[in-house]
């Protein structure tokens, strides 16, 4: 029976508490398990005082003290050098020593040279760095009645990602946005209910299948325009804002068609009086009920205006008065935004600013037909005026011709240009000199004056000409392609040449003077003056002539060509040429050989040499003729930058004034084609079909432009 006071008897197996040690009772204070008493341990505490501000009184450690020492936990032997520390005497009033320390934890750090800093490596780090991948397939559902798909598509985040991505997670984060996608696309056609749900479809185990995106659009009923109401002020003619929106009460409210019907307002009606159209931000007020939207657009149109004076500032190329040159509209003319397009076109066509623009600018003046009178501002900037330009082509019988050129295209104000030109060849050289003065006195009329020097040695003749001329021109240009243009002018050619002389039974040489008056009419409706693929043109030279060697002699050149371009589709071009041509009113041996017609070459008959076809001196040399036919045919096929054209040439030229319709030489071919931005390359190589003696089996033709 325990006994008040006392720890209960314990079993030799049971566990202990942290206050009691083996052999410890309470009642006794013996052993090193006793508890001190209240009294004890109240006694022991310092007097406590009122003032909270004194100074604690120390408690003083002596043998009598009441203090021991606190019990272990544990039955376990402490380690020896505790043991050491428990047995030393403890001097009352003084602190126990310090236990002994550890030589490890003595010895001196380990220097951060000396450390190792390559980081642990694990088994994957080893192997493949790259983060695993996960193959998946995009389904698409909802859109295709919608004709969305493609779009989808186009702008898909699971699309993008070809198919692959890091994990699950990645390709669920990839449909959320697509689901977004998916209503924004059907918003955009008027299907404003339209939602979309993604899930994912885990592949079977065991199977090969990929995991499956799948993306649901389901659209509702789509919205149409219940009502239409354009805010704008009074036009000439009335109407006329509702009459260029074309919008009408029923037709779904599509984002494109809404934004193309506006545009097409600041579109239209700048280009009838009103150059200060603005549209305004639209409205459109949903019914969910309905499923119509009312529709408000403010318009302000500015005033109702007509043309008025040119304005220039910045550093002007073209004083106020050459300015007026190039305007297609009278003062007092209703406004057309096309006109003043057309304006800023033809002086960027001049090649002589870094920058120009025209603008409309107010002016509060009354103008015609109660209109206000508006001027064009023609902000100038100088552009570089010299420029070097070059080329080179090949062509069987014709040999390596190199063509180099400098151009000051404003040495005499107002676009006086002048150009040096050197030409260098296996079988012509020359130079040229030419002034050019360009929109002169009228837009797009051109005159030029030129003196040259040319060497040609060729088999049909060898020549030294120098020749003046003079030329007027009503011409296209890269920017604005006519369809009716003109040239006529004047030619005054001295000229040495030596050619075969049939009465003399040999070559002879002869010099020929010659005054010419050339003229051409060009009529085009074709689509592109440097590589048409459609339309057709029609082409007239005649040149009244008069040559003086042994005597006056006066005579005609003439040459008509037409040229038709069909496009078999957006990749094939069908292209075909006739030509004849016919000298009146001289013999062919009273002609300069330099004036005469041959064919053959590679803006000719391809197959055959330079002035290969026609008749021949018993020499075996081409002599030339007063009359010459050509047909062509080719079939241009593009990809890219790039394309062949076969091709089918006939022709030949004839000593009689009229081209024969029988006698005629054949060559075929295929051509390569590399198009740049002014103009192709072209290398062709042809072969004759039916050669006569003395022709090659093959010619090769290299030069820039298509051959017609």
């Amino acid at each position: 029976m325990n006994q008040p006071g006392t720890a209960p008897a314990r079993g030799p197996d049971a566990p202990r508490s942290a206050t009691q040690t083996d052999g410890a009772t309470a009642a006794d204070g013996q052993g090193d398990g006793a508890i001190i008493p209240d009294a004890e341990f109240n006694s022991a505490l310092p007097p406590l005082s009122n003032d909270i501000n004194a100074p604690l009184e120390p408690m003083p450690l002596d043998a009598t003290s009441t203090q021991r020492p606190v019990a272990t936990a544990t039955s376990t032997p402490a380690a020896p050098v505790a043991q050491a520390a428990a047995q030393e005497p403890i001097t009352p009033g003084t602190l126990p020593p310090p236990a002994p320390i550890d030589p490890q934890l003595a010895a001196p750090l380990e220097p951060l040279s000396t450390f190792n800093t390559v980081p642990l490596q694990t088994a994957a780090d080893t192997t493949d760095r790259d983060a695993p991948e996960i193959a998946y397939e995009t389904v698409v559902r909802g859109l295709d009645p919608l004709d969305l798909t493609d779009e989808f598509n186009a702008l898909s985040a699971l699309k993008e990602g070809d198919g692959k991505a890091v994990n699950a997670t990645q390709v669920a984060a990839r449909a959320r946005e697509d689901e977004s996608l998916a209503v924004r696309l059907m918003k955009s056609i008027g299907y404003y209910d339209g939602t979309a749900a993604s899930t994912l479809e885990q592949p079977a185990v065991g199977t090969n299948n990929k995991l499956r995106a799948i993306v649901s659009a389901t659209p509702g009923k789509i919205y149409t325009l219940g009502s239409i109401e354009i805010k704008a002020g009074e036009t000439v003619p009335a109407g006329l804002v509702q009459r260029e929106l074309p919008l009408k009460v029923g037709d779904p409210i599509e984002a494109a068609r809404i934004q193309g019907a506006e545009a097409n307002v600041s579109l239209k009606l700048p280009q009838q009086g009103y150059p200060f159209v603005k549209v305004g931000q639209r409205d459109i007020l949903l019914d969910g009920e309905t499923w119509k939207g009312a529709y408000t657009l403010p318009v302000d149109t500015g005033p109702r205006a007509s043309f008025g004076q040119l304005r220039t500032e910045g550093d002007p190329v073209f004083s106020v008065e050459h300015l007026n040159v190039f305007p297609r509209f009278d003062q007092g003319q209703l406004y057309d935004i096309r006109l003043t397009d057309d304006l800023r076109q033809a002086l960027v066509a001049t090649g002589l600013f870094s920058n120009v623009s025209v603008e409309p600018v107010r002016t509060g003046q009354p103008g015609p037909d109660g209109t206000e009178q508006v001027d064009l501002l023609v902000r100038q900037a100088k552009g570089p005026f010299r420029s070097l330009s070059g080329s080179a082509g090949y062509g069987t019988g014709e040999g390596v011709k190199v063509e180099a050129a400098f151009t000051h295209r404003n040495l005499f104000p107002p676009e006086g240009a002048l150009i040096v030109t050197g030409v260098g060849g296996t079988q012509q050289q020359g130079a040229s000199v030419t002034f050019r003065r360009s929109n002169a006195g009228k837009r797009d009329r051109t005159v030029n004056l030129l003196g040259s020097v040319l060497r040609q040695d060729y088999d049909a003749f060898n020549a030294v000409t120098a020749t003046i001329s003079g030329r007027i021109s009503y011409d296209s240009t890269p920017i604005w392609q006519k369809p009716l243009t003109y040239a006529f002018g004047f030619e005054l050619i001295g000229t040495n040449e030596q050619t075969y002389d049939f009465e003399a039974g040999g070559r002879r040489r002869r010099n020929y003077g010659i005054v010419a008056l050339p003229g051409q009419v060009l009529f085009d409706q074709s689509d592109s003056l440097l590589n048409p693929t459609k339309g057709y043109r029609l082409k007239l030279n005649v040149s009244p002539e008069g040559a003086v060697s042994d005597g006056v002699r006066p005579y005609a050149r003439t040459m008509v060509e037409a040229t038709g371009y069909y496009p078999v589709n957006d990749s094939l071009v069908i292209a075909g040429r006739t030509r004849a041509g016919a000298i009146f009113g001289i013999d062919r041996d009273d002609l300069a050989p330099s004036r005469r017609y041959y064919g053959g070459g590679g803006g000719s008959v391809r197959g055959y040499g330079y002035q290969r076809l026609g008749p021949f001196d018993p020499e075996g040399n081409p002599v030339g003729g007063r009359s010459i036919n050509e047909f062509a045919i080719e079939a241009r096929y593009r990809f890219g930058d790039f394309g062949i054209v076969p091709f089918f040439d006939a022709g030949n030229a004839y000593e009689g004034t009229f081209p024969k319709g029988g006698n005629l030489r054949y060559g075929a071919g295929i051509g390569g084609r590399f198009y740049t931005n002014f103009g192709p390359m072209r290398v062709d190589v042809a072969t004759p079909l039916n050669p006569r003696e003395g022709d090659g089996k093959i010619a090769l033709y290299i030069s820039i432009g298509q051959a017609f």
